[in-house]
């Protein structure tokens, strides 16, 4: 993998400073959870890394709106996701470590539908559409299946499924792998490293998967410590935690 530095644009992508923070902090219940952030992003697949607590989570839930900022300046392609949190929300996608928190229909079918609905798109098309992602995907010939019978790594996928459904210009992904096996895990990281969007911001503790990833961004006590290529950032943060 080559390296790309983190104040660089990619001239072959339309996805340029996608992603701004100008001195960003958050202060939730009187904490302050996240200080003095600033970077500017382009990259296509973006991995946080970080110790628990550190405001890795924070910085992803800022990045839709799901996370308000107390302070600074943040920009989404172009837009301020507190006060257009409503427009952006329909070009950015969020995946939950927990796959329960965003499926809500009775059944596999009806659950990718409702991330179609409001839209503009017929009910025929919506459904259309549905079968042609079920029928390509792993859980082929489970439409009616009820989700509370899929496994947590087929819960995930539908989540993922959902997600790419409104093909999202960004998908912010918050530990999607955190209460998945091996094997479930393996599948997810490589589903969304695939993905056709043209952004990923991965909140994430596999340092391997991280490595696979074209920038990484490593937080600490709530500061942004370090960007920069995912190998030299995650020998960074694994030096930092031989250290203590």
């Amino acid at each position: 993998m080559s390296e790309r530095p983190a104040d660089t644009e990619d001239s072959n992508s339309h996805v340029s400073r996608s992603i701004e923070l100008d001195r960003v902090g958050v202060t939730l219940n009187g904490n302050e959870v996240l200080r003095e952030v600033t970077c500017s992003l382009s990259a296509k697949r973006i991995a946080v890394i970080g110790p628990n607590g550190s405001g890795k989570s924070t910085f992803a839930r800022l990045l839709n709106g799901l996370v308000t900022a107390s302070e600074g300046k943040i920009r989404v392609f172009g837009h301020d996701p507190d006060r257009d949190g409503k427009r952006l929300r329909r070009e950015v996608g969020f995946v939950f470590s927990n796959p329960a928190v965003q499926l809500i229909m009775p059944t596999v079918r009806e659950d990718l539908a409702m991330s179609l609905r409001g839209r503009g798109l017929a009910r025929a098309d919506i459904y259309a559409r549905v079968a042609e992602v079920i029928a390509a995907s792993p859980l082929a010939g489970r439409g009616d299946d009820p989700v509370h019978s899929l496994s947590g790594g087929q819960q995930q996928l539908l989540a993922l499924l959902g997600v790419e459904l409104i093909e999202p210009r960004l998908i912010i992904a918050d530990e999607p792998t955190a209460l998945l096996d091996l094997v479930n895990s393996r599948a997810i990281a490589a589903r969304l490293l695939a993905v056709d969007a043209p952004q990923l911001v991965l909140v994430t503790h596999d340092l391997d998967l991280a490595r696979r990833c074209d920038l990484a961004l490593r937080f600490d006590a709530g500061r942004l410590v370090e960007q920069g290529h995912p190998d030299q950032v995650v020998d960074s943060y694994l030096a930092s935690v031989s250290a203590e």
